[in-house]
């Protein structure tokens, strides 16, 4: 799996929604090896956005097509701005990954003392993790650059949330960004 995270500073939160709604139905159909988008504004109003492909060369497809392209130029309008793109090649799920029936998600982006550890860390998760926290109903964490590191947590509610499990990984501050009301799209 390939992710793609966008964030920039969105000039009118319902003009971003809706933006990205007509991408959903309009060029999603034939966006080949897109897996999902999950998006939303914080409460200080910066975009956030996570894509999910199959491979970097599916979500590079998806980019060059001129369709995609001239919706981006009408897309970028709608933020304060510079938008950033960051990518991310290796990428782990659990709990089946992103979900659509997310109430809240949580995004952290940091950097990670031993990037090695994910692996082992994410796969003992797994162990036992939907006992220990049914609030918690999926997630991806994905690594970028040298020892970026960004997770995507998709809880039933804010209320139930808590922080994630990474910390002992993590090198630094690393940022938290709420979406508590998240957009979420899936192929059809």
């Amino acid at each position: 799996m390939f992710i793609q995270v966008i964030q920039g500073r969105a000039i009118g939160a319902g003009d971003v929604r809706e933006a990205l709604e007509w991408w959903a139905r309009e060029l999603s159909p034939r966006a080949e090896g897109w897996l999902g988008t999950t998006a939303g504004v914080t409460g200080d109003g910066l975009f956030v956005g996570v894509a999910r492909f199959a491979t970097r060369s599916a979500a590079r497809r998806n980019s060059d097509r001129p369709e995609q392209g001239q919706w981006w130029i009408e897309t970028a309008k709608l933020f304060a701005g510079e938008v950033s793109f960051l990518d991310c090649d290796e990428v782990f799920e659990y709990l089946g990954g992103g979900s659509d029936a997310a109430g809240f998600v949580q995004v952290t982006q940091g950097r990670l003392r031993e990037p090695g550890r994910v692996r082992e860390l994410v796969r003992r998760r797994q162990d036992g993790l939907a006992a220990l926290r049914p609030d918690l109903i999926g997630g991806t964490a994905a690594l970028y650059g040298d020892g970026g590191y960004l997770e995507t947590v998709y809880f039933t509610s804010a209320e139930a949330a808590r922080p994630p499990a990474i910390g002992e990984l993590l090198a630094g501050d690393p940022d938290f960004f709420e979406l508590r009301d998240p957009w979420l799209y899936a192929p059809r």
